[in-house]
């Protein structure tokens, strides 16, 4: 396996026998203690955040005695909890959407091709891992990893795709892709009127 530290994450590459190639990123480790009758035990504790980089994304975190096996429990629950998140043009999120957990929001906004990933360090792992290139993020409230990244999910799984909507509505694909167009430029003619 290939390791390569970025920003005090890592990153790692699964070979191509194990089924599908999935990016995983090491958000944060925590060294954690038990007072027990001896005195303290100490344990690691992992956030891990996997996906395949095609719009499936999961997060898991666990507790060992050691690093390395904290890092391969939380990446295993994180396997098992993937979500499916939707994609426009496989680059960016279809609408703005806001996400809460606990103390912890976030607010995720759609951004034009060439902008690229605008956020902080736990939810840069999440959108990395789930393949999005162009997005605009902000967390608001707590800056705890656990937070962040499980407000980050939220906001996903919030995220509903143009043919979901239609299902839903029963209209065509067409009709709601055109409304959204139409907003978007008459959000610009406003923006020019006032400059």
């Amino acid at each position: 396996m290939a390791r390569g530290r970025e920003g005090g994450e890592q990153r790692r590459e699964r070979g191509e026998g194990d089924g599908p190639e999935l990016v995983e990123r090491l958000v944060g480790i925590n060294r954690v203690s038990k007072t027990v009758k001896g005195g303290r035990r100490f344990a690691f504790a992992a956030l891990v955040v996997v996906g395949d980089g095609k719009g499936r994304v999961g997060h898991g975190h666990a507790k060992s005695r050691e690093v390395p096996e904290a890092i391969k429990k939380a990446t295993e629950q994180a396997k098992r909890k993937m979500i499916r998140v939707p994609l426009r043009e496989g680059r960016t999120i279809h609408h703005d959407v806001y996400g809460r957990h606990g103390a912890g929001r976030v607010t995720l906004r759609t951004a034009p091709k060439g902008t690229g990933i605008i956020a902080g360090g736990p939810m840069r792992a999440v959108f990395e891992a789930l393949g999005i290139q162009d997005v605009v993020a902000k967390a608001l409230g707590s800056s705890n990893p656990y937070s962040m990244v499980n407000a980050t999910f939220a906001a996903l799984e919030n995220m509903q795709s143009p043919r979901h909507v239609a299902n839903r509505r029963n209209k065509k694909v067409s009709d709601i892709v055109s409304n959204r167009d139409t907003k978007m430029g008459d959000d610009a003619d406003d923006k020019k009127d006032t400059e």
